[in-house]
């Protein structure tokens, strides 16, 4: 029928229809495009144009959204930081956040109140009971209440009811997180001053901790005083990351791991070259983006401004977590599929397919294998340079991650290896047949003008190990072992790579 002749009953049918379809059939998001791109230190802002408030990021996925929560900042300095808000922004692609409004605000009195000290907000969702549960650092200005807040709403973003506050299990709390393990069970990582940073486990609801026995004073673990605290869990073992305790000064974070995460956990150590002061970040929260071809951990950390607070910025870098190493490394900028979930890019790091050098930032001697040897099982020692294959390796990465590589040498075609897998301090690297396993994947990791140009020195860290590839004991000799050894900062621990 000429829809010039439709009776006006149909018309309004026909508009009520469109108006009802509308409704049902879900948006398409603005930014459809699934790869995201991250420029980590550069200022962010939301869609309309205002500083992302995520200091302290808490961050929970709901369907194919997150929901970011942070602490709002704006207009504060180190020496004023009472609470203000916790805002709450969505994202479908962990790129562009919308700004949904405040999870809670600032109340008359009490522990949301004036003068009052609201940090670290995070969130996590019971099934049970349908309520998002979040958890925050309570305390008063002077730092001297440490406690836990606990609020719950039935939506990602509120508003919020706060339901008080607390010690948990009777111990001080100050930086704290949130854990949810894959069975469901949550726990509480909290920094308490006294006695160290402790894991405590959460009541069935999430609003409460409870005792998981006598050990500990109650907590399902203890560790040396940290701060800052944020846990993943990849491949069945716990990644537990970490601040020291520098106010609002950066400091080298450090991490552990455990199969379990009462027991059995690694010692800690740095996850970023010594010396970087985890490029200048304080840890925040760890993102794992699940796609349907793999996932990637994002490490999520603070660049504390403290002059202006409000306008920290926000440092997002891909997270290697590899048997028993975590990694970190310096990248300008990188992208991410969130469809996938792989990095797709990195614009800090030398080029997969390319040959390089290796020259030590101590002797300035070239990473060699001894006497040119192409067995497998020949030595890696520093020589002079004197243009020989032995000198010269090809990178090849290691899947999507743009700063771990197989270094291949060019004159026998094996890989930088250590020997037999060793997590010993000290033993000396060789090469191998190629293999595929962690004991010849190297994070590489760049070190000095990493947040500028140039990036021409790295660490190189062994994923088996977790120990950097030095001039052993500093030499300065020709023929001296590279061996492996906790990362110290020390030139010894530097290599300059030039394209060969």
């Amino acid at each position: 029928m000429d829809h010039r002749t439709t009776p006006l009953p149909a018309r309004l049918l026909l508009a009520l229809t469109a108006v009802l379809a509308a409704l049902l059939i879900p948006a398409v998001p603005a930014h459809a495009d699934t790869t995201s791109t991250f420029t980590p230190g550069a200022a962010w802002d939301d869609t309309s144009g205002n500083a992302l408030q995520m200091h302290g990021l808490g961050i929970i996925k709901v369907g194919g959204t997150w929901y970011g929560y942070g602490e709002d900042k704006a207009g504060e300095t180190s020496s004023n930081t009472s609470f203000q808000a916790i805002p709450c922004y969505s994202s479908t692609d962990l790129q562009h956040w919308t700004f949904q409004g405040d999870a809670l605000t600032e109340q008359s009195s009490g522990d949301l109140g004036p003068s009052r000290i609201v940090e670290r907000p995070k969130v996590i969702y019971n099934s049970s009971t349908g309520e998002y549960v979040m958890w925050m650092h309570i305390d008063d200005t002077s730092y001297t209440e440490a406690k836990v807040g606990v609020a719950e709403s039935t939506t990602p973003c509120g508003p919020y009811t706060y339901l008080g506050s607390s010690q948990p299990l009777g111990f001080q709390s100050r930086d704290m997180n949130l854990f949810q393990d894959t069975d469901g069970t949550a726990y509480l990582l909290s920094e308490d001053r006294a006695n160290g940073l402790r894991i405590d486990k959460l009541s069935s609801d999430y609003l409460s901790v409870v005792s998981a026995g006598s050990s500990n004073g109650g907590s399902v673990a203890l560790f040396a005083d940290y701060e800052a605290p944020a846990m993943a869990k990849a491949n069945g073992r716990y990644y537990l990351l970490a601040s020291h305790l520098t106010g609002w000064s950066t400091n080298d974070d450090v991490y552990a791991s455990s199969t379990s995460l009462s027991s059995g956990w690694t010692s800690f150590a740095n996850f970023a070259p010594a010396g970087t002061e985890t490029y200048n970040t304080q840890v925040a929260n760890i993102i794992p983006v699940q796609g349907n071809s793999g996932t990637t951990y994002v490490y999520a950390g603070d660049r504390w401004t403290i002059s202006d607070l409000g306008d920290s910025p926000l440092v997002w870098l891909p997270l290697t977590l590899s048997g028993t190493t975590a990694n970190v490394g310096w990248q300008n900028s990188w992208s991410l599929d969130i469809t996938t979930g792989l990095p797709t890019s990195g614009s800090s790091n030398p080029t997969s397919g390319g040959t390089y050098t290796l020259k030590n930032g101590k002797s300035s001697y070239l990473m060699d294998v001894s006497g040119a040897s192409t067995a497998s099982g020949g030595k890696i020692i520093q020589w002079v340079s004197n243009g020989g294959g032995n000198q010269k390796w090809t990178l090849r990465q290691v899947s999507g991650i743009s700063d771990v590589f197989t270094l291949v040498s060019v004159n026998s075609g094996l890989c930088l290896d250590v020997p037999s897998s060793s997590t010993t301090e000290g033993v000396q690297l060789d090469q191998s047949t190629c293999g595929g396993g962690t004991n010849q994947e190297w994070a590489l990791d760049p070190v000095g003008s990493y947040a500028s140009s140039g990036d021409a020195a790295y660490q190189v860290t062994s994923l088996v190990s977790g120990y950097t590839a030095e001039d052993e004991n500093n030499s300065t000799t020709e023929g001296s072992a590279i061996d492996q050894w906790p990362g110290n900062g020390g030139s010894n621990q530097q290599w300059t790579l030039a394209v060969s």
